[in-house]
């Protein structure tokens, strides 16, 4: 069946259902997971000059971005560990959040993708088309879709 999960997470609570069906899965598979999470690669903040931003500092902005993602990371580990599971957590730096996951889920050979997605219709469907909508459309891998 599969033997390694990747669980895509961004911090929202529909993304932390799906890093608990992951877990609970990978518990009931004895699978290995892998709770990734994707964020635009910010050197640079941007602001407007002599907005609130610009009187905090660059240094201090990454610093803030940082420790959000090891909060978040964090609580997608303690959500896993509920459930038995001890996970593998990563963040990656990219621009195009599905290229990114359907990249690692290939390079760190997962057999399945666990995301969390509102269910679109019609023309919203077709106006907002979400990360995991993207992730379906790219990927060979299968893709368990949470909502």
């Amino acid at each position: 069946m599969y033997r390694k999960i990747l669980v895509a997470t961004d911090g929202s609570e529909l993304s932390t259902k799906a890093v608990k069906e992951a877990a609970q899965l990978a518990s009931a598979l004895h699978a290995r997971l892998l709770v990734l999470h994707v964020r635009s690669p910010v050197d640079i903040p941007h602001h407007v000059e002599g907005g609130a931003l610009s009187r905090l500092g660059e240094e201090k902005i990454m610093d803030e971005i940082k420790v959000e993602e090891l909060r978040l990371l964090d609580a997608a580990e303690h959500v896993a560990a509920s459930t038995g599971i001890s996970p593998e957590v990563a963040f990656i730096a990219d621009y195009v959040p599905h290229e990114a996951i359907i990249r690692v889920s290939r390079e760190q050979e997962c057999d399945l993708i666990v995301m969390g997605t509102h269910i679109h219709r019609g023309l919203a469907a077709f106006l907002f088309q979400s990360e995991t909508r993207k992730v379906l459309t790219h990927t060979l891998t299968p893709v368990l879709v949470v909502r």
